[in-house]
């Protein structure tokens, strides 16, 4: 039995309690528990001088307990008195046992470990981590840099590092097998498997503790480059897969389409008109399309939609389109119902407050057939809703959806899988998106229409409000219309941030020859959209808001918008936001607001924002800044959890793992399954949605 397919129950000390643990960290083999690697290392091979410590430091010492006592202040404390001749520490234990009371007795020697900090009488460690001096060590590490293992609760520190030894040992017996190919080690120079593996949980004490924490040893290289490969070989075989699965061709002349156009009353880009084309191929195919329409704010993804959505309907089908918010698919269901009013065309509108019997007739009528487009939120894969000839899904904002999700409304292709078009407003960089979603076609709206005005970027501190509300007067007695963003709705005693109900009243208060609106994400939906249309229609000069408007709002007349503790919020959702102005023909002005002080982090962000409006430079910078969990939606997706490789500090490997996908299904085929069980078990439908 080799250790991926030896139950972790087989090791000494794990009874069923443990092992149900220990799957919460996703170890249920004893290879499991091989790629567990450490988060971190701590250097206990060498004892510091007490007379040498400094606050903060975490560190291991050895030395004489001069005093033991119980003290009575605000809560039962153990004390014991360490010294080793240079000098004097202090170790409080708050919890403890009559046991460790007997055993931490004036005379005996131990050695401890932990973080040295400030205490009412000199330097003291709380709660160390500790033996006798004299005892053997059962974990075995004191001859290495200690692991410190992601853990789970009832899983301590200790028990972790006594079952990796098991592990280790194991794999010396009986080898995990190396899957990688002979080329790939040479080319990364690295060592092998077990080696690797021996290395990152039991590092030599010479070992660069700086180069292991950055994630850059080439023992970690090696595991970061098996697990790209594996997941860029599964994303690969998700996509076959996709192609062998019946969908609905659609092969329509494009007479809706071209109508369309000559309605809308604005040419499409050179870079619409592109995306467009591979679109309608994708569409004619007689396998689902997978496409990931990319384009940053303003760049027109949505007429491009709806383009794919009427060449499905003069077809015969049905297509849906699926936003991340109510106020979305709201502004969506609007702007599609405008453009297809000439065409005799009436979206249906479903979203969650929907009941009734306006529900039941609007479910009756997709069941039908007979209104070919629906628009909606995650209403829309509810059990009760059921299409006649659903053949294109159409997702906005993809990664504000979960896997599952999306996989439910693809499921409701009635006999066939519908065709995929996602968009996203969140650019990625190319190589990024080659690797995250190897699964998809790629298309890049590079383009702006004509006439969009670049947005001026000014970062000022919030002490300047005055001048701002002086600001926002002028630009609505000329007419034009303002946003100010606010990150909270009531206000918090832990952010010192600007509530949006509070603000909204004394901007009321500070400009009465203006209206001023509100609207926030726990209003009515009703309240919220009538606010929202008096804005668009302009009865509103000022619309205080939260977040809630960063996607997909559209009021050209808005000319200027001020963000509340701008140095709060991530790149992304700043580009966002800003990309709410600038959709006229006037110039336009986005104010970022800061509280001082600012980190060194949010300097750079909001000078980045500043430097430049172009959505796939802020995307890059955003990854580099906070890496591409958030840029691709992987905590809600599924897609591409990474337990050793990192997207960004990992770029560099990602063109090499593409070609070495190719070496494996060319030359070493056999070896791909059980490389993908290695890094991702049996997550293999993630790819389908």
């Amino acid at each position: 039995m080799t250790p991926a397919t030896r139950p972790v129950t087989a090791l000494s000390g794990v009874g069923p309690a443990l092992a149900a643990r220990l799957a919460k960290l996703g170890v249920e083999t004893v290879s499991d528990l091989l790629f567990l690697l450490p988060n971190r290392y701590e250097d206990r091979t060498r004892v510091v001088p007490i007379g040498a410590l400094r606050p903060g430091a975490r560190v291991a010492v050895e030395g004489e307990i001069q005093l033991a006592e119980i003290v009575f202040r605000r809560r039962r404390t153990l004390l014991a008195r360490l010294s080793d001749g240079t000098g004097f520490l202090t170790l409080r234990f708050f919890h403890f046992s009559g046991a460790q009371q007997q055993q931490l007795a004036r005379g005996v020697r131990l050695r401890c470990f932990g973080e040295v900090r400030r205490g009412p009488v000199g330097l003291e460690i709380v709660h160390p981590e500790y033996r006798l001096a004299d005892a053997p060590d059962r974990q075995a590490v004191l001859d290495a840099l200690t692991p410190v293992y992601p853990t789970t609760e009832g899983i301590q520190q200790g028990r972790l590092r006594l079952l990796t030894a098991q592990a280790l040992a194991a794999l010396v017996q009986e080898d995990e097998p190396d899957l990688l190919p002979p080329e790939a080690a040479r080319e990364l120079a690295c060592s092998g498997l077990r080696e690797a593996l021996q290395f990152l949980h039991r590092p030599p004490p010479h070992a660069s503790l700086e180069l292991l924490e950055s994630g850059r040893h080439p023992a970690q290289r090696r595991l970061a480059f098996e697990e790209l490969l594996a997941h860029q070989l599964s994303l690969r075989a998700l996509r076959n897969e996709i192609r062998r699965d019946p969908g609905w061709p659609i092969a329509a002349p494009g007479l809706l389409g071209a109508r369309l156009l000559e309605t809308v009353g604005f040419p499409l880009t050179a870079a619409q008109r592109r995306v467009n084309a591979e679109i309608e191929s994708d569409l004619a195919a007689p396998h689902p399309m997978m496409r990931l329409v990319q384009g940053d704010v303003g760049s027109g993804k949505t007429i491009v939609a709806a383009l794919a959505s009427l060449a499905a309907i003069e077809a015969g089908y049905q297509a849906a389109l699926m936003a991340p918010t109510e106020l979305l698919a709201e502004q969506h269901a609007q702007n599609f119902t405008r453009w297809l009013a000439p065409l005799a065309i009436e979206p249906l509108l479903l979203t969650g407050r929907l009941g009734g019997r306006a529900r039941q007739a609007t479910l009756a009528a997709v069941a039908s057939g007979t209104r070919p487009l629906v628009i909606g939120t995650h209403a829309l894969f509810q059990e009760d809703v059921n299409f006649a000839r659903l053949a294109l899904v159409i997702v906005d904002e993809q990664h504000r959806f979960g896997v599952h999700q999306r996989l439910r409304l693809r499921d409701k292709g009635a006999g066939r899988y519908p065709h995929q078009l996602i968009m996203t407003a969140t650019p990625i960089p190319r190589t990024l998106a080659m690797t995250a979603y190897a699964d998809l076609d790629v298309s890049v709206i590079d383009e702006l229409p004509p006439g969009r005005t670049p947005v001026q970027t000014v970062v000022m501190p919030d002490s300047r409000r005055d001048a701002i509300v002086a600001r926002i007067r002028a630009a609505c007695l000329e007419g034009r219309q303002v946003y100010w963003v606010c990150p909270l709705i009531e206000e918090s005693e832990v952010l010192e941030a600007q509530a949006a109900e509070d603000t909204a009243t004394a901007l009321a208060a500070a400009l009465p020859e203006i209206a001023v609106g509100l609207v926030h994400g726990r209003m009515a939906a009703t309240a919220k959209e009538r606010t929202m249309a008096r804005f668009k229609a302009g009865e509103l000069g000022l619309l205080v808001a939260t977040t809630v408007i960063e996607v997909g709002v559209d009021v050209p007349n808005a000319s200027l918008m001020v963000i509340e503790n701008a140095e709060r919020m991530g790149l992304a959702q700043l580009h966002q936001l800003r990309g709410r102005v600038g959709r006229g023909t006037q110039a336009s002005s986005c104010l970022l607001l800061y509280h001082p002080p600012m980190s060194a982090a949010a300097k750079e962000r909001l000078a980045v924002l500043r430097r430049t409006s172009d959505g796939f430079e802020v995307a890059r910078r955003d990854l580099e800044l906070r890496g591409p969990g958030e840029l691709l939606g992987t905590r809600q997706t599924g897609l591409m959890q990474l337990k050793v490789a990192d997207l960004m500090r990992d770029a560099d490997l990602l063109p090499r793992v593409q070609a070495m996908a190719d070496v494996m299904q060319d030359a070493h085929a056999a070896n791909i399954a059980p490389l993908k069980r290695r890094w991702i078990g049996a997550s293999t439908r993630y790819g389908k949605v």
